[in-house]
């Protein structure tokens, strides 16, 4: 008898030491940060066991295999997440994320339209619809989600830039270059930012001189498509 309680309280021990679901997922989040990805997934995977409703894990869990590429995998688990828990705009714009990698515009949108109405002030969310937009050549909403996501945040060079494909799309070469400009001026380095520039300078205006600067900046900075351009029209 006293074998038997003594080994009832060493279960009960083991039991209480058992990590709840919510520490598993600390833990897999931890992982995740240190782009740990497979191991997080184990953690995420432990914390959904222990709780099927454990809708952060579900979304954990997708960003997890986003980052290791398996965007299929990925959009399963943010569909579940969903289900799960549709008023989150998480889930929405985590697989909007994932059918914009695949190229699924249409998908994406919807998507990122759902996780826009369920949280508005995302900014990442407008960058991202923006993106989608201009893979869907709807030039005029791209620009104006663009836009919001500029007066936000100045300083985003990608948003500039991706307004200015958006705005060569709508045909406004004047604002293009504004917007190009406004790119290299916050990213040096931005190899396409200079080439487009050096093109749209050259194609639409005919400033040569300036164009060609911008392509030969270009292919100095590594973007190999400026190579033709400098080598058709810039040589000596």
């Amino acid at each position: 008898m006293r074998n038997n309680i003594i080994w009832l309280v060493v279960i009960a021990m083991i039991w209480s030491c058992s990590p709840s679901d919510e520490e598993l997922f600390e833990e897999g989040v931890k992982l995740l940060q240190n782009s740990q990805y497979q191991k997080a997934i184990e953690f995420f995977d432990r914390a959904i066991e222990k709780n099927p409703d454990n809708t952060s894990a579900l979304n954990a869990k997708g960003v997890a295999l986003f980052q290791q590429g398996k965007y299929d995998d990925a959009i399963a688990v943010f569909s579940a997440s969903i289900e799960l828990d549709p008023n989150s705009y998480k889930p929405f714009f985590n697989r909007g994320n994932a059918y914009l990698e695949k190229k699924e515009f249409r998908e994406a949108l919807l998507d990122y339209n759902m996780a826009n109405g369920l949280d508005p002030q995302q900014v990442d969310v407008y960058y991202n619809r923006g993106l989608a937009l201009l893979g869907l050549e709807e030039y005029e909403d791209a620009i104006f989600d663009l836009d919001v996501v500029i007066q936000a945040v100045p300083e985003h060079a990608l948003a500039h830039f991706n307004k200015a494909k958006s705005q060569l799309g709508n045909n406004d070469p004047v604002g293009a270059v504004e917007s190009l400009f406004a790119t290299v001026n916050l990213d040096s380095r931005n190899g396409a930012a200079y080439y487009l520039l050096g093109v749209t300078q050259m194609s639409a205006f005919g400033q040569k001189e300036e164009g060609c600067a911008n392509l030969k900046m270009a292919l100095n900075l590594g973007f190999t498509e400026a190579k033709s351009w400098v080598d058709d029209f810039c040589s000596e």
